[in-house]
C-alpha cells in the first residue's frame, strides 16, 4: 500500500468551486409569481451562486434558498460526469455537506448498504460532539472491473470535542458508475458511493 502524507486540504466550499467552474448558468424566473414573493425561511444566508461546470446542464439554476438547503450534488453534462470531475462533483459534495453540520444530508449520499450500517440517527450521532469539522479529501484514482468504474480517495474529518480535545477520523471513499452499456439506469450512470469506511483515529 502506497503511503502518503495528509497536507491540509484548501477549503471544500473553494474545492467545490473549482469543480464546478466553467460558463454560468442563466438563473430563471419562477413560474409561480407568488415563488418570487415569498420570503425565504432559511436561517443562513444563500451565498453567492457556485458557477457551472465545464459542459454544465442548460437547465435553469435553483434559486438561492435551494442551493443553501440542498447540498447534494449539482447536475453535470453526462459528458462531464463520466470522468473523475463527476467523482469529483459528489464526493466534494459530501465533505461540504459534513463541515456544514448537514449531516442528513451526507448521509442521503451513501450506498443502501452504509444507510443499513448506519441508520440516519446512527450517522448523526457519530459526529455529535464535534465542532470546527473539516474534511480532507485528496485526489484519489480511477480504475476499471467488470463494466464499471471505481474512484477511490481516502477521507479524513478533523475536528475538536466540546471540551477542545482534538478529534480525527481517516477512512476511504470509493464511488462507482456503470460503464455506458445497454440497460444502464440513469441512476447507475451516474457516480455514487459505493462504500465509505470511517475509522477512530483519536
Amino acid at each position: 500500500m502506497t503511503s502518503w502524507k495528509h497536507t491540509p486540504a484548501p477549503s471544500l466550499a473553494f474545492a467545490l468551486a473549482l469543480i464546478l467552474s466553467g460558463c454560468g448558468q442563466t438563473q430563471t424566473t419562477p413560474e409561480d409569481p407568488q415563488a418570487a414573493t415569498t420570503p425565504s425561511t432559511e436561517t443562513e444566508p444563500s451565498g453567492d451562486a457556485l458557477p457551472s461546470p465545464d459542459g454544465a446542464s442548460t437547465e435553469p439554476a435553483p434559486a438561492a434558498n435551494e442551493r443553501t438547503s440542498d447540498l447534494m450534488p449539482a447536475k453535470l453534462t453526462p459528458e462531464a460526469e463520466r470522468g473523475e470531475k463527476g467523482a469529483r462533483n459528489l464526493l466534494l459534495s459530501f465533505g461540504r455537506a459534513m463541515e456544514l453540520g448537514k449531516f442528513d444530508q451526507a448521509w442521503a449520499m451513501l450506498s443502501p448498504a452504509d444507510q443499513k450500517k448506519w441508520s440516519k440517527s446512527d450517522f448523526a450521532a457519530r459526529f455529535a460532539d464535534m465542532s470546527k469539522i473539516t474534511v480532507s479529501l485528496p485526489d484519489g484514482t480511477i480504475e476499471g472491473a467488470a463494466g464499471s468504474l471505481y474512484y477511490s480517495a481516502p477521507v479524513t474529518i478533523s475536528s475538536e470535542s466540546k471540551d477542545g480535545r482534538p478529534l480525527r477520523i481517516e477512512g476511504k471513499a470509493v464511488l462507482r458508475r456503470v460503464n455506458d452499456v445497454d440497460g444502464a439506469t440513469p441512476a447507475q450512470l451516474r457516480w455514487h458511493f459505493h462504500t465509505l469506511t470511517l475509522d477512530w483515529t483519536h
